[in-house]
């Protein structure tokens, strides 16, 4: 019994240390998705407030200024979570080094770039759609999902 104990502790993951923590949230602070929700944000709400025309201007800085609370309040969440996984999974001393590599200026500007990087590359590839293309692959080589649209 002692011997399963023992097997059970060793292969649990040990519990992060609050620097790994405060590392795992940094890095994840630095990712695509962090860099890319406020973009999503902003367009959500704009759609958002179109949907009442008679919406006035204060009207609508509340929608934004409350929008962008809760916003701010998931990305908190979302980052924490990630934060978590990136400290459960990584050791410390890799925190430490993506953190400070992911937080050089040359990255920095990088992340800048990217929300715009992303919306010229996929304006200049024009519609893109999996689903529809594999379907119709599928359907030339085995006559199956041809009914889709």
């Amino acid at each position: 019994m002692l011997i399963a104990a023992l097997l059970l502790q060793a292969a649990a993951p040990a519990a992060a240390t609050p620097e790994a923590v405060d590392l795992g949230r940094r890095l994840a602070a630095t990712g695509t998705l962090a860099t890319l929700i406020p973009l999503i944000v902003e367009k959500d709400l704009t759609d958002l407030a179109a949907e009442d025309p008679a919406m006035t201007a204060a009207d609508r800085d509340a929608l934004f200024t409350l929008g962008r609370a809760q916003a701010d309040a998931g990305r908190a969440r979302l980052l924490g979570a990630m934060g978590a996984v990136y400290a459960r999974e990584l050791s410390v001393d890799d925190l430490r080094r993506l953190v400070a590599a992911a937080e050089e200026p040359a990255a920095q500007r990088m992340r800048a770039l990217q929300p715009r990087l992303m919306m010229e590359t996929m304006a200049s590839l024009g519609p893109i759609d999996l689903k529809k293309d594999v379907a119709a692959a599928f359907c030339r080589e085995r006559g199956r999902l041809c009914d889709r649209d």
